[in-house]
């Protein structure tokens, strides 16, 4: 790959002049003030949180579960780089988090959650924690909120040939390549990323799960240690490539389309006390294709889109045992289908700057075959799994309304169906009133209601899937302040807090059954509030110094408030298993003339793996906090634009677990060339 991406550049720096074009396609300045009012009646009450740039492209190992990890009030439960990572807001599941891509759902439809450690950060342009109420506007089912991401090559393409090459080298044989290529002429913007990941990922730890015991001569036991271990089956090759490309047909509207191509060959790591020899296969394999095509067409006070995309995902999963003696037992060997097809339309119209109202229909049909071959019994023709489709329908109209500047109100209303499921409506109201103009110091609140229907495996999955199970349901209250302003014309400040309040009932919860496996029921209702808050500040200092600074922190409380399963059950009152009470991230940035230094943090409260919340030495994990920093310095050289950085990740050498029982690296450092043309 590095001998293709080197030709590759050398024609890139050859054919630069040639491809130069000052032609462009003027901007609409007779649309723009009528624009910047449908935005600012667009966001009544609404509250979001857009992740910066900077943070997306600050280097090419980050997955998207590192960038929200540091970048935000999120909780990311995280195995480990390349396995498992998940986002969960405000005290709710992974399954409760809606996330979008332009547009399209792109959670399992089999598991209802999605795999944020398969999106590398510099394959998204624009990425936006929508948090509770507000994810109504765009998509339903987000009970804890929406994470909306973003890719176009309108948005960074330029005038003109550019590329990006970039190569990272970290302990343990770790290796990240990317290269983007971009071409923009007239109305046309084209561009190709390409990344690649690859790593042994046998990082050394202490296992504390496990102890030695020393003796003396007599047999006696006279201390003990933890030994010092290596991650085994941590392996992973990971390989993007995304395809994007706009054309701006003027008056007639503008055309999209993005091809996202995903391919990961990855182990999974042992658990911690895991005592097996090396004899196992422990393995996941994943192919996913996703596209989607847009259209757009904006007029002074019409906007119409439609979008149509589709998904296909091929995922293996192998654990294999050895017996001794050459023999082996394979006791999984699961392969699962999924096609989902998407379409959606829309409309707005703005008769004024006051008025803003909207009608948006989408639908997903999802088709999965899953089954585990593993299971079958010896020369029978039955398979366990399933083989099941479903279409989901939502549709969507809103009104917003700002009569005066400084306050505005909306309402939303939602309609869903699943299958042959068909929810009560879903409505959502708005408000926000700004009490500090000159600050921007602005009140908002919102009240809603929302659904989440099973997912398939919740339903269909053999053995183990409950056809009866009903949808979860609750109603979400949000109440904050906001400000953001500038000072001087050079310093800019941000700050948000509020306050949220959701009472989820029919909590589906998998519980194991007498016949020995787990099935999901409706067992729980949830009571989850807290306190979120964001703030954030930008100082351009004299002599060429820059000070950026952010911090987010959450305090939030998921209370299981049904009804005790069965006489043992301690669970009520309690806790819900792996939520944090506090979670908080900072970073800091200091830079001077192409120098940047930046330093960032992330904590996280205790957190229990029973819903019984004891301190058991398997029923609890402590608190932890995470450190990185990072050096980097900017130069122009022969006409190139080169990017050099070093980082350390994990700098204090924090001993943690995200997961029960999964290792996680100590301190452990990076390097990354860039070269932009």
């Amino acid at each position: 790959m590095n001998r293709i991406t080197a030709i590759i550049l050398l024609t890139a720096a050859a054919l630069g002049a040639a491809g130069q074009d000052t032609d462009s396609v003027p901007a609409p300045v007779a649309l723009r003030g009528i624009s910047v009012a449908a935005r600012r009646v667009a966001d009544v009450g609404r509250q979001e949180t857009r992740i910066d740039s900077a943070a997306l492209r600050e280097n090419v190992a980050l997955s998207l579960a590192d960038v929200l990890g540091f970048n935000s009030s999120a909780y990311i439960k995280n195995f480990g780089r390349a396995t498992l990572a998940t986002v969960t807001f405000r005290g709710t599941s992974p399954s409760h988090t809606q996330v979008t891509w332009n547009g399209m759902r792109i959670s399992s439809p089999m598991l209802g959650s999605t795999d944020f450690s398969m999106i590398p950060g510099y394959f998204v342009d624009d990425a936006r924690l929508v948090h509770g109420s507000s994810s109504l506007t765009d998509t339903g089912g987000g009970i804890g909120g929406l994470v909306r991401l973003g890719t176009s090559a309108r948005t960074w393409v330029p005038e003109g040939f550019s590329a990006q090459y970039v190569q990272g080298v970290g302990m343990w044989r770790t290796f990240d390549e990317f290269l983007r290529l971009g071409y923009g002429r007239g109305p046309w913007r084209v561009s190709l990323r390409t990344s690649y990941s690859s790593s042994p990922n046998d990082f050394p730890f202490t296992n504390r799960d496990k102890k030695i015991l020393i003796y003396d001569d007599d047999n006696k036991v006279i201390g003990s240690y933890h030994p010092r271990e290596r991650n085994r089956s941590g392996s992973f090759k990971d390989f993007h490539t995304l395809l994007s490309a706009s054309y701006d047909a003027g008056h007639r509207g503008r055309w999209g389309i993005d091809a996202w191509y995903m391919s990961s060959n990855r182990e999974l790591p042992l658990l911690t006390t895991d005592y097996s020899s090396n004899d196992f296969e422990n393995r996941q394999r994943e192919h996913t294709f996703r596209t989607v095509a847009s259209w757009n067409r904006t007029s002074p006070y019409m906007a119409l889109r439609a979008r149509a995309g589709y998904i296909h995902t091929w995922l293996a999963y192998d654990y294999r045992r050895g017996l001794g003696g050459g023999v082996s037992t394979t006791l999984t060997r699961s392969r699962s289908h999924v096609n989902t097809l998407y379409a959606a339309a829309g409309w707005s119209w703005y008769p004024t700057d006051s008025w803003l109202f909207t009608a948006d229909i989408d639908a997903h049909r999802h088709c999965v075959d899953s089954h585990d071959n593993a299971l079958a019994a010896p020369g029978s023709d039955i398979v366990p799994g399933y083989d099941r489709s479903r279409i989901e329908l939502s549709a969507s109209l809103s009104a917003k309304w700002r009569p005066v500047r400084r306050f505005g109100a909306g309402i939303v209303l939602r309609q869903e169906t699943f299958g042959s499921k068909v929810a009560a409506p879903v409505p959502a109201v708005f408000a926000d009133y700004t009490v500090i103009p000159a600050i921007g110091l602005t009140a908002k609140a919102s009240a809603s209601r929302n659904y989440r229907f099973p997912t398939l495996n919740d339903l269909y999955t053999t053995p183990g899937g409950n056809p009866d199970l009903r949808p979860e349901q609750g109603w979400t209250y949000d109440l904050g302040l906001s400000s953001q302003f500038t000072l001087d014309g050079r310093h800019t400040f941000s700050a948000s807090a509020g306050w949220f309040d959701s009472r989820i009932t029919d909590w589906i919860q998998w519980l194991p059954s007498p016949k020995g496996f787990y099935v999901p029921s409706n067992v729980k209702e949830v009571h989850a509030y807290g306190i979120e808050a964001e703030a954030a500040a930008g100082l351009s200092l004299p002599r060429g110094w820059r000070l950026d600074i952010s911090a987010s922190y959450t305090w939030s409380a998921s209370i299981n408030c049904g009804e005790p399963v069965n006489d043992a059950d301690r669970s009520v009152g309690k806790q819900l298993p792996y939520v944090p009470r506090h979670s908080a991230s900072a970073v800091l940035r200091v830079g001077w003339r192409g120098w940047e230094l930046a330093y960032k943090i992330q904590a996280y409260s205790e957190r229990f793996t029973m819903s019984s919340n004891e301190y058991t030495i398997t029923g609890h994990l402590p608190g932890y906090s995470l450190s990185n920093l990072s050096l980097d310095k900017s130069l122009n050289l022969f006409g190139l634009q080169w990017h050099a950085k070093a980082a350390v990740n994990n700098l204090f050498d924090a001993d943690y677990r995200t997961v029960l029982s999964r290792p996680m690296p100590g301190t452990n450092v990076e390097f990354f060339l860039s070269l932009t043309i």
